[in-house]
């Protein structure tokens, strides 16, 4: 079926899934999700988050094709596994999809998804080309299609905070952030959040400096062997113009025992550098305060242990919402997700789009290219752009 064809039939179907989203919220009931994907890493997070908040957010069945590994998420879990989406839709009432799937096969569900007006959360990348976000946007986000991506990093607990910092106004207008956190489009999508920056064209120039480091943790674990390794460290500037990014990541460095992840943001009164803030007041007394953790749990504290929130001189930047479950950074970042596409799926904002996760990813290749080529490229405005 086309998706022009199925919009009058989905939304009908949007406006009774909105009406039953907003009696399960006024009856206190946990949201009701899926996954469509639940062999990978990252499905357990979303099993992990749903375990520990079970009166926020219920699984409603995961769709794994493979009977064996189902039957061991069935057992690890307590949760019900289908073969097909189409089976787990008969069994199911979800109020929202999250589509945990390799990149390619993502896209078919999303056109799925689309046509039954059943809400979806895809991981990111959505789609692996510039060709492939193209065509989601035409044929998809601009008919009206219920989807969000899952990019977690904005919500980190620092970024929150950071991020509040900003919006407080104390560091004035930003001009500068140096993002050395994650990889390409997460770079990206953290660098747009610290500077402001929608859809603007950039100049972006790029290189690569080749070295050796002691071999870490990556994603199937802690090293094997202590042993001398291949480093790239990719740095990349983005220039738009009245903003400037600079992305600099070397390959498994969010892992790394031996290197730290680094964010700064500078604006006209003053910056944060990691979890120092340094601000000049407009009565010239300047201010030296720092980003701190505050757990409970700690020496004699009883209350459990948990990260209460970020506090920064005499204010919170940031306060737990999911306290006092004891759920690491990335996990809060996550349930932030699930969260916010709850409120989504029920008829609320969208919080990270088709066009946003679009525009990081575009972003994400053009640093790749300028690395990898040494040559300066430019980024454009793009389709998903249109109107913004």
């Amino acid at each position: 079926m086309m998706i022009e064809a199925a919009m009058t039939e989905q939304g009908l179907a949007a406006e009774l899934h909105q009406h039953q989203c907003v009696i399960k919220e006024d009856r206190g009931m946990p949201v009701n999700f899926s996954i469509i994907g639940g062999g990978g890493f990252r499905a357990q997070y979303y099993l992990r988050i749903a375990r520990v908040l079970p009166d926020l957010f219920r699984i409603g069945g995961l769709v794994v094709r493979d009977r064996a590994q189902g039957q061991e998420i069935e057992a690890a879990w307590g949760v019900q596994t289908y073969r097909s989406l189409d089976e787990l839709l008969r069994n199911e009432d979800p109020d929202f999809a999250v589509v945990s799937v390799s990149g390619g096969a993502a896209m078919n569900y999303l056109y799925q998804l689309a046509e039954i007006g059943l809400p979806a959360l895809t991981e990111t990348p959505p789609a692996s080309s510039l060709e492939e976000l193209e065509q989601l946007h035409k044929e998809l986000t601009v008919h009206g299609a219920w989807i969000q991506v899952a990019e977690q990093y904005p919500y980190h607990p620092v970024q929150e905070a950071r991020l509040s910092l900003i919006r407080s106004g104390r560091l004035g207008r930003i001009t500068e952030t140096t993002v050395s956190v994650s990889h390409l489009y997460h770079g990206a999508a953290l660098m747009r959040r610290m500077l402001g920056i929608g859809f603007e064209e950039a100049v972006i120039r790029g290189m690569r400096f080749d070295s050796s480091w002691v071999g870490g943790p990556t994603r199937s674990g802690p090293p094997a062997e202590d042993k001398l390794i291949p480093l790239q460290r990719d740095l990349a500037w983005l220039d738009f113009g009245d903003r400037l990014g600079l992305y600099d990541f070397t390959k498994d460095q969010h892992r790394s025992w031996t290197r730290s992840n680094h964010l700064s943001v500078r604006g006209e009164r003053g910056e944060i550098f990691d979890n120092r803030v340094l601000i000049q007041q407009e009565n010239l007394v300047p201010l030296q305060m720092e980003l701190k953790r505050i757990n409970r749990g700690e020496q004699e504290n009883a209350e459990g242990y948990y990260l209460q929130g970020i506090i920064c001189g005499e204010q919170w930047l940031y306060n737990n919402p999911f306290a006092p479950a004891r759920l690491y950074d990335d996990e809060l970042a996550i349930a932030s997700c699930l969260d916010k596409m709850a409120l989504y799926a029920a008829g609320g904002p969208g919080f990270y789009g088709l066009e946003e996760a679009s525009q990081d990813v575009y972003l994400g290749k053009l640093i790749e290219k300028a690395i990898e080529s040494g040559e300066t490229v430019r980024a454009e405005r793009m389709c998903w752009a249109e109107g913004k």
